[in-house]
């Protein structure tokens, strides 16, 4: 029985194969290896990403990372008490007093006009030859007929002049600030005062010819003093004037 050798191929094969595998160990080593360092830089790229974004979001919202609290010296503390604070405040009184009475005094600055105003400007009110013979405060109404109701014309001084040449005595009422005449007419006889309703401090009359606007025109106005005996001081300045100017336009008529 013949023996079977075997073959050359199969023994080298056998022989060089464990060569060939530490080979290809060491050449799939370095690959593994760099693989390995890879995937842990793209790890750590991504923790960085999501840190950042986290805090952006945060940062966002008013959150983020604590900040640490700086710690002040014991020194500082103590200046922010209120003793410490009111002998700063001390301190800095007297420098600006110490400043104040250094300071130097500052000249005389004179500035020369440059408009001189040599002409005096005279604003005539119809008044200059006329002499009050009553004056008082009040509030005066006129009745508006087209409304049917009472409008205020204005506060101040109703006053009673008299001229000096011809003697008769009108009524004349300026409205404060602005003087502007809201009740001007002559106190003729057959003008009559009657209480006002329900008020003892008020009169009503009617004028036929008030020129206070300007052109003649009849008003039925009303006047309100403070108090009822300034009513009454009024009334009997008005009913003198009425008896006055009677005598006048009654010697007027018949000449």
């Amino acid at each position: 029985m013949s023996e079977i050798n075997p073959d050359p191929s199969s023994t080298e094969a056998s022989t060089t194969s464990p060569a060939k595998t530490e080979e290809t160990q060491k050449d799939s080593a370095p690959a593994a290896t760099s693989y390995t360092e890879m995937a842990s830089n793209a790890a750590g790229s991504a923790t960085t990403a999501a840190a950042g974004v986290k805090d952006s979001v945060f940062s966002m919202f008013g959150g983020g990372a604590k900040k640490e609290k700086k710690e002040e010296p014991d020194g500082e503390t103590e200046d922010r008490s209120g003793s410490s604070k009111a002998k700063k405040d001390a301190e800095a009184a007297e420098a600006d007093e110490g400043g104040e009475d250094d300071a130097p005094d500052s000249p005389d600055v004179h500035f020369e006009p440059v408009v001189h105003l040599t002409e005096k400007v005279e604003t005539k009110t119809n008044e200059e030859a006329e002499e009050q013979t009553f004056k008082m405060r009040a509030k005066l109404f006129k009745f508006d007929r087209e409304s049917r109701e009472w409008k205020e014309r204005g506060t101040g001084d109703v006053r009673l002049l008299k001229h000096r040449e011809n003697k008769k005595t009108r009524l004349v009422m300026r409205r404060d600030k602005t003087l502007k005449v809201c009740a001007n007419h002559y106190v003729v006889p057959d003008m009559k005062l009657s209480p006002n309703v329900g008020s003892d401090r008020s009169w009503v009359w009617n004028a036929a010819a008030d020129v206070s606007e300007g052109e003649p025109e009849p008003q039925t106005l009303a006047i309100r003093f403070a108090n009822s005996e300034n009513a009454n001081l009024f009334k009997e300045a008005f009913i003198k004037a009425q008896q006055e100017n009677e005598a006048l336009f009654t010697k007027g008529a018949v000449e």
